[in-house]
């Protein structure tokens, strides 16, 4: 007999053989989002993309050597990813995240980056949720316990900065998730501040880049679509 798989979108629901207001309220709890995104960056900070914006900056101008180097990603990084319903978008975070630059913003093409987010660790405050997406049915966490990003290009990282200032930039490279690589670009911001870089930034993805089924029911709909979003503390290692 085949194996029925019961997503994490629809546990409850068919269990009670019923599709009424009470499955509703029992769908509502399953789903219903418990975390909240976090930007790493502070709000309300001058673009540095801006000459005007820079040179009212408030922070001193950076050293390139200040920049250039190698960084290490630290314990205060998280990733994000968000799974967008008919009901309402759901963030998961994992704070477990590790990895190593190395910037040259006068040749970028000798600049690479990689990180590593221990799968272990997702959570979405919802422990039967957590677990079942942790299962083979979903990242397999098991047999793939770590997805591993590593950088191919970097785009719009400026020469000159400014203490505080943040720079539009993005960063191509390949993502690795139960064995499986896409390439993605992610679109970010990124500034100096107190001898760290701080780096948010985000890209999207699908179900089908690796492997997944779309989670949907009869009650609910999922888009296709997953946010992938790095909210990264880097010191100079």
């Amino acid at each position: 007999m085949k194996k029925k798989t019961i997503t994490w979108l629809i546990t409850g629901v068919l269990s009670a053989g019923i599709i009424g207001g009470g499955a509703y309220a029992l769908m509502n709890n399953y789903l219903g989002n418990n975390v909240e995104i976090e930007s790493i960056i502070p709000a309300n900070n001058p673009s540095g993309n801006n000459s005007e914006q820079t040179a009212s900056a408030s922070g001193a101008a950076i050293s390139q050597d200040l920049v250039n180097g190698n960084w290490e990603i630290t314990d205060d990084s998280k990733v994000y990813f968000s799974v967008t319903t008919s009901k309402e978008t759901v963030n998961f975070v994992n704070n477990v995240v590790s990895g190593q630059w190395q910037l040259d913003v006068n040749d970028l093409a000798q600049s690479t980056a990689t990180g590593t987010i221990d799968m272990n660790t997702v959570d979405s405050s919802n422990a039967q949720r957590d677990e079942h997406i942790k299962s083979a049915d979903y990242f397999d966490v098991a047999q793939f316990p770590n997805a591993i990003f590593k950088t191919s290009s970097f785009e719009g990282l400026p020469t000159d900065w400014t203490e505080g200032a943040t720079y539009d930039f993005t960063m191509t490279g390949t993502l690795n998730v139960r064995g499986i690589d896409k390439e993605v670009t992610f679109a970010g911001t990124v500034m100096y501040k107190d001898e760290q870089l701080l780096l948010s930034g985000s890209t999207m993805v699908t179900f089908d880049d690796f492997g997944l089924e779309n989670p949907h029911s009869v009650v609910l709909s999922t888009e296709n679509d997953i946010q992938v979003r790095l909210e990264l503390a880097l010191s100079k290692s």
